[in-house]
């Protein structure tokens, strides 16, 4: 089986990489740390398998997006999400991106082996207490809010847009979130894209209406 390393780290990588080529059955034959190099690496390769870091570290090019995107280029790779979130947005997010299967960071060497071989195998595959959740989120009986709305988002842009339901300018937000008021507004720039927002007012309406913005705060 060839499987493809997604991940913004390159000790988790090698890490990752040293386990999977433990087992004679599976070869790494590509690696990246951000959107584009993992669908060119996943299309040159060939290959069968990509597990799949969430979180990549850029703006606007989450593992959501890139699991979207080999869906649509490469729909027969099975897309494996390993990733530390372990929240219901992410994880209803990834499954609707087309993610055949979801382990959270710290899975033992023999379950990600088991995952990578089932997911190549055309099987879904979850990590313990995720399988049940997966389920009453898609019956709409989880706790993942706006899941039309929100799942697209990155955990990072989701916390911005949440200031800028609260009507807070760009300069607060910065220094509310310890960040420069410039990646603020890469990330407002993004949000707008992602949700096709004409306008600031636009997206605070829709961000409101997504259950964002509801904490009060000076």
């Amino acid at each position: 089986m060839k499987v493809v390393l997604v991940d913004d780290h390159p000790l988790f990588r090698f890490g990752l990489r040293a386990a999977l080529e433990s087992s004679s059955d599976i070869a790494v034959v590509g690696e990246a740390a951000d959107l584009d190099s993992a669908v060119a690496a996943t299309l040159a390769t060939a290959a069968d398998v990509v597990l799949m870091d969430l979180e990549l570290g850029t703006p606007g090019a989450s593992g959501i997006e890139a699991t979207r995107r080999l869906a649509a280029e490469a729909p027969t790779v099975a897309v494996l999400v390993l990733t530390m979130s372990k929240d219901d947005d992410h994880l209803l997010a990834a499954v609707r991106a087309g993610a055949r299967g979801y382990l959270v960071k710290g899975a033992g060497r023999e379950e990600v082996l088991h995952a990578v071989r089932t997911a190549a195998a055309g099987g879904a595959v979850f990590c313990a207490g995720v399988a049940p959740r997966v389920t009453q989120l898609l019956r709409g009986t989880g706790t993942a809010r706006n899941p039309e709305v929100l799942p697209q988002l990155t955990a990072r842009e989701r916390e911005v847009l949440d200031h800028v339901a609260r009507g807070k300018a760009n300069h607060r937000i910065a220094q509310q979130l310890g960040l420069s008021e410039k990646t603020v507004r890469n990330h407002v720039s993004h949000i707008l894209d992602k949700m096709q927002a004409a306008s600031r007012a636009e997206l605070v309406a829709r961000a409101r209406a997504a259950g964002l913005g509801e904490d009060v705060d000076d």
